[in-house]
């Protein structure tokens, strides 16, 4: 065969760029940001951050954006009572368990405040008599206000025995003890025979004033 047709195969390589090249190009692409993300704020490091963690315990509303490995050594390491002594640790756990941690604040207006100034305001034209203000009629606030009565004793649940003793000694149903035994002391000498020169007219009744202080006696009132 004539050496022009003859295959001369020509070792070319026709790649863009070596293989090691590619490689480390494909690396690169697996870490690059797309849009919308941001940098992970790790010292030399590339990945996209997805998490993100306090700076300090006094700013917490101040944060650090991590990848996830990143985040999770941050976590690790980071002691949210660092620098306190235990009396000031154990204030804090209180805290948490009252109130979540959060700021409270009274549900009043303060002494000082324009609400408190206004309705002072008010109230003192009221107590005047001028149109506008508050009226107290019944003395139930301010320097003027008045207690309310004593409150009165219950009423003993008496039944049909104890009313019926308590009639026969001639009293009320809310005679006390000592009225109970200074009546009955006074019956007694009236209508006792021997304090009638032996006139037995108001023996009938001295038994019924007996009998009834005697009930009286087991009912406890006496």
């Amino acid at each position: 065969m004539p050496g022009a047709f003859q295959y001369r195969p020509k070792f070319v390589d026709i790649r863009v760029r070596p293989p090691a090249q590619e490689e480390d190009l494909r690396a690169e692409d697996v870490h690059a940001l797309k849009p919308g993300e941001r940098a992970c704020d790790h010292p030399g490091c590339r990945r996209a951050a997805t998490a993100r963690a306090p700076k300090s315990r006094d700013m917490l509303n101040e944060h650090y954006w991590f990848c996830q490995p990143h985040a999770a050594e941050y976590n690790r390491n980071w002691n949210f009572f660092a620098g306190l002594s235990e009396d000031e640790i154990r204030r804090r756990q209180e805290d948490e368990l009252k109130t979540g941690g959060r700021p409270t604040w009274e549900m009043k207006a303060g002494r000082m405040s324009r609400e408190s100034a206004a309705f002072v305001h008010k109230f003192a034209k009221g107590q005047g008599g001028s149109q506008g203000g508050y009226r107290d009629y019944h003395d139930l606030f301010g320097p003027n206000a008045r207690r309310g009565p004593a409150p009165e004793p219950e009423d003993r649940r008496l039944g049909k025995i104890e009313r019926n003793a308590l009639a026969d000694l001639d009293l009320d149903a809310g005679a006390d003890s000592a009225k109970i035994r200074t009546r009955y002391t006074e019956l007694v000498r009236r209508l006792h025979p021997d304090a009638n020169q032996g006139d037995r007219s108001g023996e009938q009744k001295l038994q019924r004033v007996i009998k009834a202080y005697q009930a009286l006696r087991k009912a406890g009132m006496v």
